[in-house]
């Protein structure tokens, strides 16, 4: 076999494996071991602090290694900018070799404004097809370097703290001029992480990113556009997908109140652990778009008037995902889900007290669930066989059911689900303490379309020691 085939077959086939086989691949003979790495498509390199200070690592020779590279994932911890400054460079000098590479996942320290310019302006010919890159930055912000990257699609940028050592006021020389000038970038997706009130700068990137569909900001304390905002609403104008995690509660308002004025493409909304009452109630109600996802995460202030609110004015949502909701008394979700009729197709209350306190609501949605495919009930220590059993009556077209921390269930739940979800595919029963594994034995028996079961490792190995008796080939663990 090994002198059999050439070299431009064998790679085709490595081409074809998992990173997982590669270290078997290796061992089969030293041309195996060449031409497997010659054909890995992605890679992961760790760096640390203490190897670059005594011998710093020849990065572009070991990528000259790697040719038809796909993603590349490079970390360090405890790095000085000018280390993160340097390792930069020397990835975008071995870039030219790297034809293949779409995605660069770029996690050391922030790095300064003159290395991005080095880096992304300067070298801009390394970069032609890079459409995915996460990237470490600090204040001063420059953005100028994206425009050299045109089919760059994807954007992560993380804000972190930089000693103030380490900054050079003539960074800024000339390098700010773009911010004047019009562009249009190929940008479909961003996320900002960390961005905070005393960072500016992103008028520029937003009033450039007219395509974009999907928008994140993670942690921040601001949009980096000043008080009013007012380069912002220039990018909302198709955007379909907003995530809002654990921003500053005035931030959340502002974003919510121009979605609602700008944006009528709208179909996904996710807000985690920000915001007011007030505001995501004037959103709902002056709202301009047709939402299909709602995700929300508001132990503090989500109540049953706003549930209310979304069942009156969101009628197309076919996912609603609900988390600590616990200042709801219950009326609300009962108002939500009648409200959505068959077009819901998944559903998710984690961690509501409602679900466990308050006998008979689930039991109320069952008829407004016929349609459901996914269903998400976890962390709901206190839910009972029979109010289970009740509600999932009308989900006779469940996929997907996770019941992770529902440690009030038992075996009869599993019947239930056996007897009522023919189409089962996925289920996770992880911490189910009353959950046997005699009971996970014959819900695997006699559920023919499930081929994933997340379940702890203990009942796992008594369903393993059965193996003659179950076929589990089928199944994938977690």
């Amino acid at each position: 076999m090994d002198t059999i085939l050439y070299d431009d077959v064998l790679r085709e086939i490595f081409l074809c494996l998992p990173s997982s086989s590669f270290p078997a691949v290796s061992s089969v003979s030293s041309r195996w071991h060449l031409l497997s790495r010659i054909s890995r498509t992605s890679l992961s390199l760790y760096i640390p602090p203490s190897s670059y200070t005594d011998n710093p690592p020849c990065v572009s020779d070991l990528l000259a290694l790697y040719p038809y590279l796909f993603s590349l994932f490079i970390s360090s911890s405890d790095f000085t900018t000018g280390e993160s400054n340097c390792l930069l460079r020397s990835v975008s000098s071995s870039c030219s070799t790297l034809r293949f590479l779409r995605c660069l996942r770029f996690l050391a320290a922030p790095v300064s404004p003159d290395a991005l310019e080095f880096s992304f302006t300067s070298n801009s010919a390394s970069f032609t097809q890079l459409n995915s890159l996460t990237i470490s930055l600090s204040t001063p912000l420059f953005l100028g370097w994206i425009r050299s990257l045109p089919s760059l699609t994807e954007l992560w940028i993380i804000m972190r703290s930089r000693d103030a050592a380490e900054f050079d006021s003539r960074e800024q020389d000339g390098l700010w001029e773009y911010e004047n000038s019009d562009s249009e970038l190929p940008l479909e997706s961003l996320c900002f992480s960390g961005l905070r009130s005393d960072v500016c700068g992103t008028g520029w990137l937003w009033r450039s990113c007219k395509k974009l569909q999907k928008l994140r900001l993670c942690n921040c304390d601001s949009i980096g556009d000043g008080g009013p905002f007012s380069s912002f609403g220039q990018c909302l104008q198709g955007l379909q997908e907003v995530e809002l995690r654990d921003c500053r509660s005035i931030v959340v308002d502002r974003v919510l109140l121009k979605l609602a004025q700008e944006c009528s493409s709208l179909v996904s909304l996710l807000v985690y652990d920000g915001g007011s009452e007030d505001g995501l109630l004037s959103f709902i109600e002056e709202r301009r778009c047709n939402l299909r996802k709602l995700h929300l995460r508001l132990p503090f202030f989500l109540r049953d008037n706003q549930l209310s609110a979304i069942a009156q004015n969101f009628r197309g949502l076919s996912s609603i995902r609900l988390q600590k909701c616990c200042l709801a008394i219950g009326d609300g979700l009962k108002t939500l889900g009648m409200a959505m009729g068959d077009g819901l197709e998944e559903l998710a209350l984690t961690e509501c007290d409602e679900v466990e306190s308050k006998p008979g609501m689930l039991t109320t949605l069952k008829q407004s669930l016929k349609g459901l495919k996914k269903l998400d009930l976890s962390y709901n220590g206190m839910l009972l066989d029979k109010e289970f059993t009740y509600m999932l009556i009308s989900c006779e077209n469940l996929t997907d059911l996770k019941l992770r921390d529902c440690w009030g269930l038992t075996g009869a739940a599993l019947i239930s689900i056996v007897e009522t979800c023919k189409n089962l595919e996925s289920l996770d029963i992880v911490d189910c303490a009353g959950i046997s594994a005699d009971a996970i034995k014959t819900l695997v028996l006699n559920s023919p379309r499930l081929t994933r079961l997340q379940v702890d490792e203990s009942k796992l190995s008594v369903l393993q020691e059965h193996g003659r008796q179950i076929d589990l080939s089928r199944l994938a663990f977690d």
